[in-house]
């Protein structure tokens, strides 16, 4: 047995709950969950050497003359997958990507994550956060036949997901991954499942988890489960609005001031962290809605946010600051309401963290709240001539504010930067040069 209580406890479950093989997880820099399996007698070695693997196949890893990397399986994250039969069971790790000296990969999404953990750790604070992941369920994958007409909060028979979604909560649970609420969205077919807070490494974790057990409980009941931004034009957009608090070393919430002149129970630490988040949203957008899609979603006059701006009771602001338990410290956060569930977890919540330190960091001061101010219904271009700042309009706008962010750079590192701006220019570059439906339809005919 190895000395490391936890890897101790994964070997002995395995054997207890006979398990036959262990799927290594990691994602790539987009954020798609890549595994292989290994079996129990390899694992041993595995939590002591790692297991190698070709890095040049996975997306935004390495050319093939560096390709050589390794995998080191987190033993705290072990988890039996309780879609596979309970005989010759399936178990998985996440896993931290190594090179062969054994240094961290700086192209490793979760490194990245964990290393800017350790700096707001170094500054005295945890970083907690609870996503809220909306989806749509479709008859299949290739195209938009809903499965209902329910809509938010809607209890009914309208709410034909209703046993996926049970289904889905009760598979997360028994992953160790614990569920806050779940409910039926504004959108027909459309869902929400939300999970309990916890420190940003974990949840990342727990998020990657989430949407594959998503899409898995479809397959099983016969459907398919997108976590797309925008599927319909017409319908809803699905986001990841993504609550989130700095705790201090000893437990306590460090954003909660009861004694705020301003009544929001905010300290000075959370009202420079918001400032923070306001200063530097355009910069991080390219990774908080990474596609080409996601910006059908960050339209003006849609339920999504697109202008800088901070309030309690406004929904229309980027930020806000959840009000039902208002005297609460445990429950004194910040929503940002613009992420969407296309985003890469680990980066996404790295650069958030990045974005509220920096605002500590530099003092910014925070703006004025805009309670009174609703701005949906005006276009970019009023809100332009009004002097409000907004979200890029566009990836291509996006991609061009990350690609001089100093700041990005700096928290993602080089490597996973550089990639970003090269793949995401040339998405774009394709999506400019794609004629649409929407296009024939209004000028075939009449040009």
């Amino acid at each position: 047995m190895t000395a490391n209580p936890q890897q101790d406890f994964v070997l002995k479950t395995i054997k207890g709950r006979d398990v036959h093989f262990v799927r290594f997880w990691f994602t790539d820099v987009l954020g798609t969950v890549k595994s292989f399996a290994v079996i129990p007698s390899e694992l041993e070695d595995a939590f002591a050497d790692g297991m190698g693997f070709d890095g040049s196949c996975i997306e935004g890893f390495c050319r093939t003359q560096e390709s050589d990397m390794l995998a080191y399986p987190d033993a705290s994250t072990f988890q039996v997958l309780p879609w596979r039969p309970e005989a010759n069971a399936v178990g998985r790790m996440f896993c931290d990507i190594r090179t062969p000296d054994g240094t961290p990969f700086e192209g490793d999404p979760r490194h990245v994550l964990a290393r800017t953990v350790a700096k707001a750790q170094d500054m005295g604070y945890v970083f907690n956060v609870g996503p809220e992941l909306e989806f749509y369920y479709f008859k299949d994958a290739e195209g938009t036949e809903v499965l209902d007409r329910g809509g938010y909060f809607d209890l009914t028979s309208l709410d034909y997901a209703s046993d996926l979604r049970r289904d889905t909560v009760l598979t997360l649970e028994k992953m160790g991954i614990p569920v806050e609420y779940s409910h039926h969205e504004n959108g027909p077919s459309q869902h929400e499942i939300d999970l309990r807070f916890t420190d940003a490494l974990s949840m990342a974790d727990a998020v990657m988890t989430y949407k594959l057990v998503v899409k898995e409980i479809a397959m099983k009941h016969g459907v398919y489960a997108s976590f797309m931004p925008k599927p319909m034009a017409d319908q809803p957009g699905s986001g990841m609005h993504v609550h989130q608090s700095l705790f201090d070393l000893d437990g306590n919430n460090a954003f909660f001031d009861p004694s705020d002149s301003q009544g929001y129970g905010l300290s000075r630490v959370a009202k420079h962290y918001l400032a923070g988040l306001l200063k530097y949203a355009p910069e991080f957008c390219a990774i908080t809605n990474q596609h080409v899609n996601s910006y059908k979603r960050l339209v003006a006059g849609g339920e999504a946010p697109i202008y800088l701006s901070w309030a309690r009771a406004n929904r229309s602001t980027l930020v806000r600051v959840p009000g039902y338990r208002p005297n609460r410290e445990m429950a004194c956060r910040l929503e940002l309401r613009s992420p969407d569930p296309g985003a890469n977890p680990y980066l996404a919540f790295a650069v958030m963290l990045a974005a509220g330190l920096a605002g500590i960091e530099e003092g910014l001061e925070l703006p004025d709240p805009a309670e009174d101010q609703s701005l949906l219904a005006l276009s970019r271009q009023d809100l332009r001539q009004r002097g409000v700042r907004t979200l890029p309009e566009s990836l291509g706008e996006a991609i061009e504010l990350f690609a001089a962010s100093d700041l990005m750079r700096t928290t993602l590192g080089d490597h996973i930067h550089g990639y970003l701006v090269a793949s995401k220019r040339a998405e774009w570059n394709d999506y400019l040069a794609h004629v649409s439906l929407w296009e024939r339809d209004r000028y075939l005919a009449v040009l």
